[in-house]
């Protein structure tokens, strides 16, 4: 048997920042060679309070989503011309449309924010809903779509301290660290590991060297060994910062085509604990931000 090609989800609404996410879709199907899944919800814009909800503006919303699934659908094709295309109109909302299709992806990406009265907002409560909520990697577009992906070469990963110090000698790279290392593969660029790290306290009194010694063994821990199995090898780059967390990510995202990030699932609850730091990065990043979800 055939391994199933699982798609590549892009949420549109219309929007420029739905145009921006299916630019960045169809690129990231085409490079890991995977179709690429249109979806559009029907509720979405009565979601965001763009349409209003009668009977007689329901021929006239049919029509709005058929033309905005077809001219995203010319668009990707324009975009990557060998890529496989399919839509979906979906009679849902945008967040429980996108949080199905994303059981069966590779990954959902989605734009920054939408078209209707939630636009102002640093991330959409679309974005921030799937982000918390996916089965799979979700992409949030965000920055300088105009600079085109890339253009940076570098594609950075946030790494966090030890849980369990010591459970494996050499423990295997985290989701978030293999989806940033294949993206940086099949770029051609540097991967960036980047880990913050500061005083446990004003009793802390250890020297900076034995901290940034510990943040350093850290990084080559996550990453060691790992670089070498890609092919072609991946250059990387490690960063270990004193400091916020918040601060050391969001200032890599501005030198950065893609900031990695993972999240962890909450015991006993549907969804992941973001957190502060990735609140933060999926509101002030300067590039797109990947949530990987982990074990």
């Amino acid at each position: 048997m055939g391994t199933v090609e699982l798609p590549v989800v892009v949420g549109v609404d219309g929007s420029d920042a739905a145009s921006d996410a299916l630019d960045w879709a169809a690129a990231m199907a085409a490079r890991r060679r995977l179709p690429l899944r249109i979806v559009h919800a029907s509720l979405w814009e009565r979601y965001e309070g763009y349409v209003p909800a009668t009977a007689a503006d329901r021929p006239t919303e049919r029509l709005h989503s058929e033309t905005v699934l077809a001219t995203a659908a010319e668009r990707a094709g324009r975009r990557a011309p060998a890529l496989k295309v399919m839509t979906d109109l979906a009679a849902d909302d945008p967040v429980t449309a996108l949080l199905r299709a994303g059981q069966s992806a590779e990954a959902v990406v989605v734009g920054s924010r939408g078209r209707g009265e939630f636009a102002s907002l640093l991330l959409g409560s679309v974005g921030l809903g799937i982000a918390a909520r996916a089965a799979c990697p979700v992409v949030v577009v965000r920055g300088r779509p105009e600079g085109g992906y890339g253009r940076m070469r570098r594609v950075a990963v946030g790494i966090a301290e030890r849980e369990r110090p010591g459970e494996h000698e050499h423990p295997p790279p985290s989701p978030a660290v293999a989806f940033a290392l294949r993206e940086a593969r099949l770029l051609g660029c540097e991967l960036e590991a980047v880990h913050a790290w500061r005083c446990a306290g004003p009793d802390d009194h250890g020297p900076h060297e034995d901290h940034a010694r510990h943040a350093a063994e850290l990084l080559d821990e996550a990453l060691g060994g790992v670089t070498e199995m890609a092919r072609p090898p991946v250059p990387v780059a490690y960063r270990a910062v004193e400091g916020p967390a918040r601060k050391a990510l969001l200032d890599a995202s501005d030198q950065a085509d893609l900031l990695v990030v993972g999240a962890r699932r909450r015991q006993g609850h549907f969804g992941m604990q973001l957190g502060l730091v990735n609140h933060a990065v999926l509101h002030h990043a300067r590039c797109p931000v990947a949530v990987i979800p982990q074990p």
